[in-house]
């Protein structure tokens, strides 16, 4: 198949993709579709980011040691409906960073359905996609809360769904001082700037 897409736009935005397809497209390349509509994730991320990744993931992999809750770090698929065949699928994402407690949304391709958290740290790439594309997407489907995190600035918006399953008004901490996540009592997330 010929690549339908160049950088983070799509060449042909009328056309609508699925996982089938996005499983034949060359390996070591990484895209995203989000409702039939591919993204490229390349190039790499950059040093600072994968600095971050590391560190965040790390303190999720401790917290959550030997509890029901599961974290997970990209690439990992996240399939965003309940369709039964993954390679129908036409919203397929990977977070840098999720947690997921129901253990029946663990498959083998991946993770079938909204997780609990997620963390995107922003690349140029992918930015402008993660502060809006994506967080419509995650607020849609339910994710309880999502963090931006600014590998710059080191400013992070930190959005929890709300009763009325929207999102409230981000709010906004930075990620070198301690920060608690506040749908799982007892985990506090921070950087440690000396190892970036």
């Amino acid at each position: 198949m010929k690549h339908p897409t160049q950088g983070n736009n799509a060449l042909k935005p009328e056309g609508r993709y699925t996982y089938a397809d996005y499983k034949t497209w060359p390996e070591g390349e990484r895209w995203e579709l989000i409702d039939g509509v591919p993204y490229s994730m390349s190039p790499a991320p950059r040093r600072k980011h994968q600095d971050l990744f590391l560190q965040l993931g790390g303190e999720l992999d401790r917290f959550f040691a030997g509890k029901s809750c599961r974290p997970y770090a990209s690439p990992i698929d996240v399939f965003w409906s309940n369709r039964d065949d993954p390679d129908d699928e036409d919203t397929v994402t990977q977070p840098d960073l999720l947690v997921v407690c129901d253990k029946s949304k663990l498959i083998d391709e991946g993770i079938r359905g909204a997780p609990d958290f997620i963390i995107e740290i922003l690349s140029p790439g992918t930015a402008f996609k993660d502060q809006t594309e994506k967080r419509v997407l995650h607020e849609k489907h339910g994710v309880r809360e999502y963090w931006i995190v600014n590998p710059d600035t080191f400013e992070t918006f930190i959005y929890t769904l709300g009763s009325d399953d929207a999102y409230d008004l981000p709010r906004s901490a930075d990620i070198r001082k301690s920060v608690p996540v506040s749908i799982f009592p007892g985990l506090v997330l921070f950087i440690r700037t000396e190892d970036l």
